[in-house]
């Protein structure tokens, strides 16, 4: 009888043993599956603020010498006017046969 219960004992050692074993394989696992997907979204948080850091640059334009584009706005004033031509008729023109 004693043999039979340390068969017993040491199966259910065993077991609980495996099973522990099992969960820490498990959360370790799923440590490195969270690791990574924080690694993942750090480094797309990363090149999203690489790409606004480098849109502001752009959008204030320090780095910009636009005095070269400017125009005289007196010149917008000799430019002549021209006016629509309003007897556009969709029956004539392209569309005839």
């Amino acid at each position: 009888m004693k043999p039979f219960i340390i068969f017993i004992i040491l199966s259910v050692t065993f077991v609980l043993a495996y099973s522990s074993e099992n969960n820490i394989t498990k959360e370790n696992n799923s440590t490195k599956k969270e690791d990574n997907k924080t690694k993942e979204a750090i480094k797309k948080a990363m090149e999203r603020e690489k790409k606004y850091a480098k849109e502001q640059k752009f959008y204030q334009g320090d780095e910009y010498d636009l005095k070269s584009r400017e125009f005289d706005p007196e010149t917008l004033k000799k430019i002549p006017v021209i006016e629509p031509d309003y007897d556009f008729d969709m029956d004539t023109g392209v569309y005839d046969d």
